[in-house]
């Protein structure tokens, strides 16, 4: 069996910041979103994000652009390797303000575009097993469960047929959940987004143009230098947020064991207070009740001592 070369290439948030930008390479970004939606698509343009980072803390952390395809529709890709706790939310905002974005006040809302919002993390988000996840919005019916469709004239002007199909769509890739077996063509970007190499015998869109366009011994000596020295300082940022959270856990736990050892005294103290009052209360009927016995006895011994006494000088 002949064995499968594998390549290594530069990494995919470099090659959207260096050279994807560039129409001579759009063939490549094509070939990914065609494999990811699963039907051809064309550039016709390449802008920034509104999202990008200008902060030099999160400039290796993400990286978005803005892709404008030659049917109008926005196409969003963020790359982000941190965990983020609204992440959610911003992609919601990203969709948002790119939508307005694209709007001139007047404008009708058939001329709102549709928006494809696609998430590279390399960061748990949200809990699941999955590794490419599909958010879209559904019209269905409550009673008939059908799902709302456009009449024949909104088919016409939209081409569309459901009435969801001219709403925002969300793709999330969570990269580190692939198990590196390709067992699709989309797979197989996956496997180069998470491993940045890229196996011979690979034939999704885009890949092909990759192997030519973004191997690492195509970069010039310069582009290498600068290459090593971002991905130097990205595993010093990753070595640094671990040891951050590292600290985070440990602090947290040192406080969380403080404040349960100083909440468990008190609470010992409180409870044992309580202990104490309900045993000095339960001893107390305890002497009280043994008390009146005793003065019960004393009584009768008493009165068996006047009677032994009377019959004695009775005797006498």
């Amino acid at each position: 069996m002949k064995e499968v070369k594998i390549r290594s290439m530069i990494s995919f948030d470099w090659a959207m910041k260096r050279l994807l930008r560039q129409k001579a390479n759009f063939e490549v970004l094509e070939g990914f979103l065609s494999e990811l939606l699963r039907r051809k698509i064309v550039i016709k343009s390449i802008g920034e994000s509104d999202g990008n980072q200008t902060d030099e803390n999160d400039k290796y952390n993400r990286v978005d652009i803005l892709v404008e395809a030659d049917n109008k529709e926005i196409v969003i890709i963020e790359m982000q390797f941190y965990g983020e706790d609204d992440y959610f939310k911003r992609m919601l905002y990203g969709v948002s303000k790119s939508i307005t974005d694209y709007m001139y006040e007047g404008d009708a809302y058939s001329k709102v575009r549709k928006v494809y919002s696609i998430n590279i993390v390399y960061f748990d988000l949200g809990v699941g097993k999955d590794y490419v996840y599909h958010g879209i919005t559904n019209f269905t019916g409550l009673h008939t469960h059908d799902e709302l469709q456009l009449d024949k004239k909104q088919r016409t002007v939209y081409e569309k047929e459901f009435v969801g199909d001219l709403y925002p769509e969300y793709y999330i890739l969570k990269v580190n959940n692939f198990d590196d077996v390709a067992k699709d063509t989309l797979d197989e970007w996956i496997y180069y987004l998470k491993n940045n190499k890229i196996r011979d015998d690979f034939t999704a869109q885009g890949l092909e143009q990759a192997r030519e366009r973004l191997a690492y011994d195509n970069l010039t000596e310069r582009e290498k230098r600068q290459y090593q020295r971002e991905l130097k300082d990205r595993i010093i940022r990753d070595s640094e947020t671990r040891t951050a959270f590292s600290d985070g856990e440990i602090q947290g736990l040192k406080k969380g064991e403080a404040k349960g050892l100083k909440k468990g005294l008190k609470k010992g103290r409180a409870e044992g207070r309580a202990e104490g009052e309900a045993e000095r209360t339960k001893l107390k009927a305890e002497k009280a009740e043994l008390e009146a016995k005793l003065k019960a006895e004393k009584a009768q011994w008493e009165t068996e001592k006047a009677k032994l006494l009377e019959k004695l000088k009775v005797e006498n």
